[in-house]
């Protein structure tokens, strides 16, 4: 049996990676292990280890990387070290990575430096900021690669990465964003208490390449949104450096009747509250990758998603409160069509357990070897 650990810190790659570990759990080749940590311990941001412990896992652990500081290279050591202590004690066969975080980058550091092979899920992909930074390091440091489309293995073969470390499987939220298991709009306006008929979904996260500008822009996206009409369900920033200058203007939005905002939303509940939406706002990916497959309105502020923006019908703004008033004017008449997804078909799950049952991905040379074009 081998053991496979997953390694998650927030709210969002949980959503990436769940069906993943969901469906290991039930094979008897594998041994899941859940590394938990980042925002997922932080009370402030909704203690979403409540979320990852629902779903009844056999094999979680906790670690608290948070310090007080909130600098991202102390998270990323904070983190590398808690990390190595645990796989010294669970010896995994592999280590499994999500995205473009600093825990991603951690356990991809972790595994490499002791010889244990690290899986990384959506690499390959450009955004903005830091993040583009951190997710190109990780790949470079993973092993095997299980990507979202040939546009990203593309991207990996040309940094150098082997064509057979790569595999296409899609992207594992969208097993759950077509699921039929999701809650019905009224399960989940019940579970969240949200009265509104119609309403908006609102997210905003720091950038960390501007971190100089962030309150600035927080307070002209919640000018923008107090100068509005619609009804909005907000959702609280990640952790980044600059969240503070958000969850501070969130505050002027406390006793609105207009809004209702939550720390965090359990990932399916979010789906189905997203995909019944009006529109949403803000500069959260969940704008770019999971919005135009349910075919919803999407105003995008600023450079956080600049990379990502260029194959959906996308209202783009600056971040100056003008250009985010002009946008909220004719968001009711913004047609957009249902995007074809390039990101799979909903059965990344079963594609990766058919890639790992495959002997050949575990003779790959822990050494990393770079291939030139």
């Amino acid at each position: 049996m081998k053991k496979i650990l997953f390694l998650t810190g927030t709210r969002a790659d949980f959503g990436k990676i769940k069906s993943l570990i969901q469906i290991l759990e039930k094979h008897p080749e594998f041994e899941p292990l859940v590394f938990v940590t980042g925002m997922h311990l932080q009370k402030e941001y909704g203690y979403t280890l409540i979320e990852v412990e629902r779903c009844g896992f056999s094999n979680i652990h906790t670690f608290e990387n948070h310090t007080h500081e909130t600098t991202m290279d102390l998270t990323l050591a904070k983190t590398i070290e808690g990390l190595s202590s645990y796989v010294k004690v669970s010896n995994p066969d592999m280590i499994v990575i999500h995205g473009d975080r600093v825990e991603a980058l951690a356990g991809a550091i972790v595994g490499s430096l002791n010889n244990i092979l690290v899986a990384h899920i959506e690499g390959g992909e450009v955004s903005g900021t830091i993040d583009e930074l951190i997710r190109h390091s990780t790949s470079k440091m993973s092993h095997i690669h299980f990507v979202s489309n040939s546009l990203a293995k593309k991207r990996l073969v040309q940094m150098g990465e082997l064509k057979e470390s790569v595999f296409v499987i899609g992207s594992p939220d969208v097993d759950i964003m077509f699921s039929s298991n999701l809650p019905t709009l009224e399960e989940a306006k019940h579970y969240y208490e949200i009265a509104f008929e119609e309403y908006a979904v609102a997210m905003f996260h720091p950038v960390t390449t501007e971190v100089k500008y962030m309150q600035e822009y927080a307070t002209n996206f919640v000018n923008a949104l107090l100068q509005d009409n619609h009804n909005y369900v907000v959702v609280f920033p990640n952790n980044d450096l600059g969240s503070k200058f958000i969850l501070n203007e969130y505050k002027r939005l406390e006793n609105n009747s207009r809004f209702r905002i939550f720390p965090s939303l359990r990932f399916e509940y979010f789906l189905t509250l997203l995909k019944k939406s009006q529109f949403i706002i803000g500069n959260s990916s969940a704008g770019i990758r999971e919005a135009p497959y349910y075919g919803l309105p999407i105003i995008n502020i600023g450079t956080r998603q600049q990379n990502r923006a260029l194959h959906a019908d996308i209202i783009n703004t600056d971040y100056s409160e003008q250009e985010i008033v002009e946008a909220l004017k004719i968001i009711d008449n913004h047609q957009v069509k249902v995007a074809n997804s390039d990101f799979g078909k909903g059965n990344s799950a079963d594609l990766f357990l058919k890639s790992l049952l495959n002997q050949d991905i575990w003779a790959l040379n822990h050494q990393k070897q770079f291939r030139d074009i």
